[in-house]
C-alpha cells in the first residue's frame, strides 16, 4: 500500500477511479472501504464505478479473448466510457483494477476508448 500511495502522490493524482466490478482484494488495504479511507487520508478521492468492471474477468487466462469481449461490452454500453470520462474531467485521476499490467487489463480498453474521444488527453501508467 505504501508503494502504491507513493506512486499516486508523486504523480499528483487527486482521484482514484476503481473500475473493478467487485472492489475486493486479498491484498491488505485494497478492498473498497480500507482503500477509500487510506486514499482520503492522503487527500485523494476514491470513486467506485462498478459498471466499468469487466464482466468477463473469468476469462483472464485468455487475455485476448477477455479484452475482445470487453470491447464488445463497451460497444453495447457506451455510457460506461462516458461515465469514466465524466469522472476524469477536471482531475488528475488513476484507473484502478486488480491487474497490475495495464496492457493485460480491461482498463487498457477504457483508455483506448478515452483516447479516441480525446486524442490530446495525457494518459499515464503507474
Amino acid at each position: 500500500m505504501a508503494e502504491f500511495m507513493e506512486k499516486l502522490l508523486k504523480a499528483g493524482v487527486d482521484r482514484v477511479i476503481d473500475v473493478r466490478a467487485l472492489p475486493l482484494s486479498r491484498r491488505k488495504g485494497f478492498s473498497k472501504t480500507a482503500l477509500g479511507e487510506a486514499l482520503a487520508t492522503n487527500g485523494i478521492e476514491y470513486v467506485h464505478l462498478r459498471e466499468a468492471g469487466n464482466p468477463y474477468r473469468d476469462k483472464r487466462n485468455e487475455i485476448d479473448k477477455c479484452l475482445a469481449l470487453y470491447r464488445g461490452h463497451l460497444d453495447r454500453h457506451p455510457g460506461i466510457v462516458d461515465a469514466v470520462d465524466d469522472l476524469l474531467a477536471g482531475h488528475k485521476a488513476a484507473l484502478l483494477c486488480v491487474e497490475g499490467a495495464a496492457d493485460r487489463c480491461h482498463r487498457s480498453v477504457l483508455v483506448e476508448r478515452l483516447r479516441a474521444k480525446h486524442p490530446r488527453r495525457k494518459v499515464m501508467h503507474l
